[in-house]
């Protein structure tokens, strides 16, 4: 089954990556890049956390732990819940904690001296802000403590085929986090676009500069899927990150993502994923976040 999934996705990408280049002239480089930036996120981020081949999935405890984005973006989530988040997010070595922008300072205070980052998201959840605004945002939440940036690419522009403007609204929020060597995932909202769609939009999030390419906000119509992550693993390569965000509840789920190529998993149920991952049932979760 896993064969022919990949051979499946293999034609299907190849298709759609040749049919665009020919129609619209996008060109992407799949050489790796070694610019100080790249580099310098790279040492950041924590070169296992990034460097996980597609197809190596099976992760211990630890492992499981370091793909997690502890996530917690509920409009009415309270500051204790926030503090507890980040206190989960310490005590099990998770990635980062991802929290809305009001709570970026709060959670940079709260996780100091630890290796866990921390998230945030930009024109979320509908990415229907202006390009200049994403990038005030990004800005403002760097300053704060947030050295990852999870960005809500601007959908509509997308299914338009206004490919300039989905390229400028990722330019400028990858301009303003790279100067500060903040890390940036495009959300592609992948439950509202076509194959063709969400292969142009990782195309053009490459294209942007951007480090990694998401699925979803978990605030739309669906989340993950084994299929998208495996469609977006072929189409950037193994040069950027895949984020596999809304639905991944448990173990099993996590790995299955991580198998068809997610070095990242963004999920408010890391606590149970890692205690199944040991064996044991988890007796305390973060309150639910839509992811």
């Amino acid at each position: 089954m896993t064969s022919e999934l990949d051979s499946i996705v293999e034609q299907i990408t190849d298709l759609i990556v040749a049919r665009l280049r020919s129609e619209n002239g996008i060109e992407v480089d799949d050489r790796p890049v070694c610019s100080p930036h790249h580099i310098a996120c790279a040492i950041q981020a924590g070169a296992t956390r990034i460097g996980l081949a597609p197809g190596q999935a099976e992760a211990g405890a630890g492992d499981v732990a370091r793909f997690i984005d502890h996530t917690l973006l509920k409009p009415e989530a309270t500051r204790a819940e926030i503090e507890k988040l980040c206190a989960e997010a310490r005590a099990n070595g998770f990635a980062s904690v991802c929290v809305n922008p009001t709570w970026v300072k709060e959670s940079a205070f709260a996780l100091y001296g630890s290796p866990v980052k921390v998230c945030t998201v930009i024109g979320f959840p509908l990415g229907a802000t202006l390009p200049d605004v994403k990038a005030y945002e990004t800005r403002r939440a760097i300053f704060d403590g947030a050295t990852e940036i999870d960005m809500v690419l601007n959908i509509g522009a997308l299914r338009s085929g206004d490919d300039d403007l989905v390229r400028r609204d990722i330019s400028a929020v990858v301009d303003a986090a790279h100067d500060a060597c903040a890390i940036v995932k495009v959300i592609l909202e992948t439950a509202l676009l076509t194959d063709e769609e969400k292969v142009r939009a990782c195309m053009l999030a490459k294209e942007a500069g951007a480090d990694f390419v998401k699925t979803s906000t978990g605030f739309s119509k669906g989340g993950a899927t084994v299929g998208d992550i495996a469609l977006m693993r072929r189409t950037v390569g193994s040069e950027m990150g895949v984020k596999a965000a809304g639905g991944v509840k448990d173990l099993a789920s996590a790995r299955e993502m991580i198998e068809a190529g997610a070095t990242r998993i963004g999920a408010s149920a890391g606590v149970r994923i890692v205690q199944e991952s040991k064996g044991r049932k988890s007796a305390a979760e973060s309150p639910a976040g839509s992811y």
